[in-house]
């Protein structure tokens, strides 16, 4: 049996001051919908990034309306470019003096079945989901490292997927289970500059982009999977990172949480 999805709950002030990256930031999916939640909970700024740069300029004029051009940023930012990632937390430092969040939401997926799927597929999925991943942890560890007072919070997108199997998506699952590995082992080295490192694992949060991308039959089939029978809205998952991020969960890192009843 279906339900319909509850109101976004009001917000309680839990990131107040604090300066946030995120990445894949634009359009109406985790990363737009997380960037207006940190700022909904009192972020003193966000800065978005995205590879889209017509969607990532419509996302911050859209932000800046509703919460000032003082808080919200934005820079291109693809993250299987090192260059392109350093730019992207230079510019919050440089707003905001440090970067406390950084919610690394960039991924890629793609439909093949194994026996049929190129090189080039499997290493384009790989580069952006896992191996970007990877890129912007490294130079948020490295910023966090260095700034002064507490260290801050990485919180990655993983997905359900990486537990458990799916035909056609051997590349998006190897990737995202890389991405649970890579969030393990981060958060051992991260501790000890009072940095946490956790990651979320949504299964199917519907946005129209999704939409495009996915047949009918094949969200069906996902939707009836979900306990609740029906998809998450990207608000839902935002505020799951918004926890992970805040001073609630002040006590966990290396964690995967999954936004879904399909936790292994």
């Amino acid at each position: 049996m279906s339900s319909a999805a509850p109101a976004c709950p009001a917000p309680h002030g839990l990131l107040a001051g604090r300066s946030v990256v995120v990445t894949a930031a634009a359009g109406s999916g985790i990363g737009g919908a997380t960037a207006r939640r940190v700022l909904e909970e009192g972020a003193a700024g966000v800065v978005l990034g995205d590879v889209h740069e017509r969607r990532l300029g419509e996302t911050e004029q859209m932000l800046a309306r509703e919460f000032g051009p003082g808080r919200v940023g934005a820079v291109r930012c693809d993250v299987t470019d090192e260059g392109e990632v350093g730019a992207l937390l230079d510019a919050c430092t440089a707003r905001h003096g440090r970067i406390d969040v950084l919610v690394n939401n960039a991924g890629l997926g793609g439909t093949a079945e194994l026996v049929e799927m190129t090189d080039e597929q499997w290493s384009r999925v790989l580069d952006t989901t896992l191996t970007g991943t990877f890129r912007c942890t490294r130079a948020g560890l490295r910023a966090m490292r260095d700034q002064p007072g507490d260290g801050g919070v990485i919180v990655n997108n993983a997905s359900v997927v990486g537990w458990r199997a799916q035909r056609g998506q051997a590349h998006y699952a190897a990737a995202k289970a890389g991405v649970m590995a890579l969030t393990r082992c981060a958060a051992l080295e991260a501790a000890e500059f009072g940095v946490r490192v956790n990651a979320v694992a949504p299964s199917l949060a519907m946005h129209p982009n999704l939409v495009k991308v996915t047949t009918p039959e094949l969200l069906a089939e996902l939707t009836a999977r979900e306990a609740f029978g029906r998809y998450a809205e990207p608000w839902e998952v935002a505020n799951v990172i918004v926890f992970l991020a805040g001073d609630y969960s002040s006590y966990m890192t290396g964690e995967t949480v999954a936004v879904s009843s399909q936790h292994p």
